[in-house]
């Protein structure tokens, strides 16, 4: 195909979320992958080179053409809406779940000190964590852990691109003290 990186190009606008090289490899009915790989990274290059608004990304493995962040403030005003900020109880939450997952409500709620039940809802509402199953235990309780929505929101590849829970204590240590 003389035009595939247009073509990528393409599917890439229109897709509601990261395209996987499989899945674009479906679409097109291509049998190399690596031609595929070939023709993200040329648009990548390009998008880079010519300083363009947007820019390819790698997330939630896939590729998904996003806008510069240090062009926000411009983009946000064509929303008209503000976008929804997860609150504190949320991130914590969403924390546990991303780096205990799989875990329980129970497990949750022993972490955090208070019931979760509400925020888990809402976390499942808008999509950014989902129920593995169910735990063979009296009750048989749900089982969360996160989902793509979840590393297209945070901006990760997948789950191996979290922080080092190691790292996050010692920016913690490293913090200042707000009490002097």
């Amino acid at each position: 195909m003389d035009n595939l990186k247009a073509i990528i190009e393409s599917l890439l606008f229109v897709a509601e979320s990261p395209l996987s090289v499989d899945k674009i490899k479906s679409i097109l009915e291509v049998e190399d992958r690596k031609t595929i790989r070939s023709a993200l990274a040329r648009l990548a290059e390009e998008y880079e080179s010519e300083k363009r608004g947007f820019f390819l990304s790698e997330v939630a493995g896939g590729y998904q053409v996003r806008t510069r962040p240090e062009y926000r403030n411009w983009t946000r005003r064509i929303k008209q809406t503000r976008p929804a900020r997860l609150s504190r109880a949320a991130m914590e939450t969403v924390a546990i779940i991303a780096y205990k997952q799989p875990v329980l409500r129970s497990d949750i709620e022993h972490l955090r000190g208070v019931d979760s039940g509400g925020i888990l809802r809402t976390l499942l509402e808008w999509g950014i964590i989902r129920v593995l199953g169910r735990k063979d235990l009296p009750g048989r309780p749900m089982v969360y852990g996160t989902n793509k929505r979840f590393l297209e929101l945070f901006d990760l590849k997948d789950l191996g691109d979290l922080p080092l829970l190691k790292d996050l204590q010692d920016l913690g240590e490293a913090w200042p003290n707000d009490s002097t």
